[in-house]
């Protein structure tokens, strides 16, 4: 890690005050590093099922990734508003307010958990088959999300206490905690696959071992600290007025990652008509995406973080000065990302499976969708602006209008008259630019800087 993300690694980073792009790069740097272990786990499980398996196993867990979001994006949405809250809070100096966001969310984590471990083993069949997974592919992929579904306590729990620690402005500790889970995944993997030769299934196992763990590692971090987010775990309870606050906060985000991945469930059943060739290629393109979306993540959760501290502290030039500067960094490294993707997409696609067939889908994917990566990221930290300003419910109906309703209706009429899939694959940077020019509008146009004020002084009317 270079000395510069060392310095960022310092905990917790002050956003309130000094220069403002020293405090979102201090802040973002931990968090891409951090995302950026997470991501090659991810790929490590695609790498090692494509080499030592095959295709067919390829293709089962290159299709999890829309379904497994569709299971999980609800609830990681709801943490948001939790993040929210604790930001606030924290600007406000609200230590009281603080910590019983922080226990109530915990005990949400814990029931909300348990109940998508019980949904996800039931109904995950149902909703490949739904999907048109090919019968080559079912079996693999019942047994993977299956086993993966065992973990997702473990899994929201990480979430939110990574929230929780990112919302008073500690990036370090996620970052250590997602090196010790990335490496431990990868060995799992290798010792599980290539070694012990158990089939798909044991992919998610080792998944599920590595979130654990490194739930159990934030979890302790958060017990530790003495710091006004300290948790006692006597005090884990759902507190019912700061819960509603919460699903306040939380509700538009959740719906909007749900109905979102939703549409790309509907998208991937596009993708399976066409084979296991198309599956496989795609998985492994959106392995690759997901490097992409480390800048935008990474600037967009900074920017939820800036904007909420700084409008519980009042300071409204500086969330404004820190919203461009953050969107336009963003923008800058997705897109420079993109272009080498556009340019080396042969070699990298080439990394997972060798077959030609397999090759070529990918290559056609990244080459229609990697240029407009740059959009991605506006959309993307907008999002994360406007959640932080305590407006989750417009990024929520933008993205919803065009990324599911636009996207779904577009590739819906235009399939069957094409016969290719490249359509699905243009729908992607079309519903970005849409979606991009309501977002500059809303910037631009609406006073969303001073809703945070009237809203808090409706509260306390």
């Amino acid at each position: 890690m270079s000395k510069f993300a060392s310095k960022a690694a310092k905990a917790p980073v002050n956003m309130l005050e000094g220069p403002i792009w020293k405090g979102i790069l201090y802040f973002a740097i931990p968090i891409f590093f951090g995302n950026l272990f997470q991501q090659l786990y991810n790929t490590a499980d695609t790498l090692i099922v494509g080499n030592f398996i095959g295709k067919e196993a390829l293709a089962a867990v290159s299709s999890s990734g829309n379904l497994i979001f569709m299971m999980v994006g609800f609830l990681n949405g709801m943490a948001m508003g939790a993040g929210v809250l604790i930001s606030k809070a924290y600007g406000a100096k609200d230590h009281e307010g603080m910590r019983r966001t922080i226990h109530t969310d915990l005990a949400f984590g814990v029931v909300a958990g348990l109940t998508l471990t019980v949904v996800g083993l039931l109904i995950t069949p149902t909703i490949l088959r739904w999907m048109g997974t090919p019968e080559t592919v079912l079996p693999n992929s019942i047994a993977y999300f299956r086993v993966y579904f065992l973990g997702s306590t473990a899994s929201f729990l990480y979430n939110i206490c990574t929230g929780i620690l990112q919302a008073i402005g500690d990036s370090r500790h996620p970052l250590y905690f997602l090196i010790i889970s990335s490496v431990t995944n990868v060995a799992l993997d290798l010792l599980f696959i290539a070694v012990f030769h158990w089939g798909v299934a044991s992919a998610a196992a080792a998944t599920v071992i590595s979130q654990c763990l490194s739930a159990v590692l934030c979890l302790r971090q958060l017990l530790r600290t003495d710091g006004p987010h300290k948790v006692y775990l006597k005090e884990i309870r759902l507190h019912i007025p700061t819960l509603k606050n919460i699903i306040r906060f939380g509700l538009p985000s959740g719906v909007q990652n749900s109905v979102i991945a939703f549409a790309n469930v509907i998208m991937q059943s596009n993708i399976n008509a066409f084979g296991d060739s198309a599956m496989a290629g795609c998985g492994s393109y959106s392995k690759i995406e997901g490097f992409a979306f480390l800048p935008v993540t990474c600037f967009s959760m900074a920017l939820a973080t800036f904007v909420g501290q700084n409008l519980g502290a009042k300071q409204h030039d500086r969330v404004n000065q820190g919203a461009r500067f953050g969107v336009f960094c963003s923008m800058l490294v997705a897109e420079s990302f993109g272009i080498f993707v556009f340019l080396f997409a042969p070699q990298i696609i080439g990394l997972f499976n060798t077959d030609p067939e397999v090759v070529a889908y990918g290559v056609l994917q990244a080459r229609t969708i990697s240029l407009f990566y740059c959009l991605l990221a506006l959309n993307h930290c907008m999002a994360g602006v406007l959640r932080g300003a305590g407006k989750p419910t417009v990024p929520m109906l933008v993205m919803l209008v065009c990324w599911c309703v636009i996207r779904v209706a577009y590739v819906t009429a235009v399939v069957p008259i094409l016969e290719t899939i490249q359509v699905v694959f243009s729908a992607y940077p079309l519903t970005w630019t849409i979606s991009a020019l309501f977002f500059l509008y809303y910037y631009f146009k609406s006073d969303w800087l001073h809703h945070f004020d009237r809203m808090e002084a409706s509260e306390n009317a």
